[in-house]
């Protein structure tokens, strides 16, 4: 290759994923800066490089059995950090930084660090996130310690003060006051299973993806039942959401006891986040 424009171009020629070209491009640009520093202005600017191709060879074989680049690149980029990721660990999507953001902007400290907890945290975007903007006393619980051992080197790694603990919250009840309690749970029913994208059923944990059984609510009926009695005065209860559901996980909340719960669309204008405060 005699410069970046050529190699972007021919790698973008060699992935062959049915996706559209810009999706492509995408994945081929966050290859080349994350793992050789090429960057989009190198690219227009014709940069010349020293690059061999068998040194790129292996990743897009990699890319073309539909492995995601997240994955390929053990990395990903959440709410302003890089969080490290692999195939224990859901790939943090962007639709989950509405969530982060949304608790941000609703959370006011008073004298004392508020008590926070995430329940299936997998790799600990979301406690990790909270706890270094709002400075909060965080929890985070995964029914995965492989998961949790990604949260963890991601926590070490961000300077991030979260204690993390294996827990199943569809057997074990929450003991602890909380003042914000949330929760991204597997919400993709069995049926939706069919339409998933081969590069999320092949490589995605299923766990983290699927819950048990035929009820796709069964985390919301869970977490919002214990939420009632272990969120302190005014505290409040967060959910990320499939958004063919939001109207009945509202009404799971109101059912539990919350007062005012409030659905929120994410930029793509679907139901993504449900929250709500105790009477």
């Amino acid at each position: 290759m005699t410069n970046s424009k050529e190699l972007f171009s021919e790698v973008v020629r060699r992935i062959n994923l049915p996706e559209a070209k810009a999706e492509i491009e995408s994945i081929a640009l966050l290859l080349l800066e994350k793992k050789w520093n090429i960057n989009r202005t190198d690219i227009l600017a014709q940069k010349p490089i020293q690059l061999e191709w068998n040194e790129i060879d292996s990743y897009i074989q990699r890319i073309n059995t539909h492995e995601p680049i997240q994955y390929i690149l053990g990395e990903t980029d959440f709410y302003g950090r890089s969080f490290r990721v692999n195939s224990s660990v859901l790939i943090p999507r962007p639709e989950t930084e509405l969530l982060v953001q949304e608790i941000i902007h609703h959370s006011k400290p008073g004298a004392n660090p508020l008590a926070m907890l995430d329940i299936g945290t997998g790799s600990g975007c979301i406690a990790i996130s909270l706890a270094l903007e709002l400075k909060c006393t965080m929890k985070a619980i995964d029914v995965s310690s492989v998961a949790l051992a990604v949260a963890r080197e991601n926590a070490t790694r961000l300077k991030a003060n979260v204690h993390f603990m294996e827990s199943d919250i569809l057997s074990d009840p929450l003991t602890e006051k909380f003042d914000v309690i949330v929760s991204n749970p597997p919400y993709i029913s069995q049926h939706e299973k069919q339409s998933i994208k081969s590069n999320v059923l092949k490589y995605e944990p299923h766990t983290a993806l699927f819950p048990a059984g035929d009820d796709p609510l069964l985390f919301y009926r869970v977490i919002a039942a214990q939420a009632k009695d272990t969120l302190n005065p005014n505290g409040s209860l967060w959910f990320e959401i499939n958004e063919h559901h939001g109207k009945e996980i509202c009404e799971i909340m109101y059912s539990a006891g919350f007062g005012t719960v409030e659905l929120l669309k994410d930029w793509s204008g679907k139901d993504r986040v449900v929250w709500g405060k105790i009477i």
